[in-house]
């Protein structure tokens, strides 16, 4: 479904009753990432999926999409729908997103689940290669993605599941151009959120992959200490939807029970 929205087409889905669920996609992804896991889980809820700014049917809203700008385009769906509580799942930079809304929003939320995705900002070598991947988007972004949907896996595993990187590379490959630089941009300028994990009155969750050759594993752990936050360790990388589907899926259907 479309929603305008600011003069540009806003995509999402909506499907099933009971309780709303908000699947946020990732850097390059769009909200087909969800395909396998939607028809579980609209079994006994109402499941969301929206298409970030710059990303798979949703047009570009600028040059920079900051996280907030992001949770704003969220929130206009969610009002839409009439939606006042819901349970967020974020996967990496979809996290990030949902984040910015819980900052906005902490009484809108029943649960939250960063998915392979941290409340950090970006360090400084972060931010510097956030800088040099936009250079090597504007000479071949072809090229930067084909590449960077690889580098998501484990390395054991990208033979594995080569079919499967090869279909994620290709939906990667008709995220356009101006979106990809403007979700750098706005993910290298995103706050620091981890106070939110300390101080909100809703459920969390966060998925880390134990080899995540995105983040660092040991951050994420750190980042849960003291707090209410349930973490589940898995095995693999940073795609636990495709890695680790089995686990993974059972530990969101734990989740949203709990709620």
């Amino acid at each position: 479904m479309i929603l305008n929205y600011k003069g540009i087409n806003l995509y999402y889905t909506d499907q099933g009753r009971g309780s709303a669920i908000v699947l946020l996609h990732g850097f390059l992804e769009n909200s087909s990432m969800w395909d396998d896991i939607t028809p579980t889980l609209i079994k006994k809820n109402r499941v969301i999926c929206i298409d970030l700014l710059g990303h798979g049917n949703t047009d570009c809203l600028g040059y920079v999409h900051s996280m907030e700008l992001m949770a704003d385009a969220v929130s206009a769906v969610l009002k839409h729908l009439k939606i006042r509580r819901s349970t967020f799942i974020g996967h990496s930079m979809g996290g990030y997103v949902a984040l910015a809304f819980a900052e906005e929003n902490p009484d809108a939320l029943k649960g939250l689940c960063l998915m392979n995705s941290t409340a950090s900002a970006d360090t400084e070598e972060k931010k510097h290669n956030r800088n040099r991947a936009i250079l090597a988007v504007k000479q071949n972004h072809k090229t930067f993605i084909r590449m960077a949907i690889g580098n998501l896996f484990r390395p054991k595993n990208r033979k594995l599941f080569a079919d499967k990187i090869k279909e994620t590379t290709q939906k990667a490959q008709q995220t356009q151009l101006q979106g990809i630089i403007a979700a750098l941009e706005g993910m290298k300028i995103r706050n620091d959120r981890e106070a939110l994990l300390h101080f909100t009155p809703f459920k969390k969750m966060m998925i880390a992959g134990k080899k995540d050759p995105v983040l660092n594993y040991d951050n994420l752990v750190q980042q849960t200490k003291n707090t209410e936050v349930h973490l589940v360790t898995l095995p693999d990388g940073h795609m636990s939807h495709i890695e680790n589907k089995d686990i993974f899926l059972l530990e969101i259907m734990h989740f949203i029970e709990k709620i």
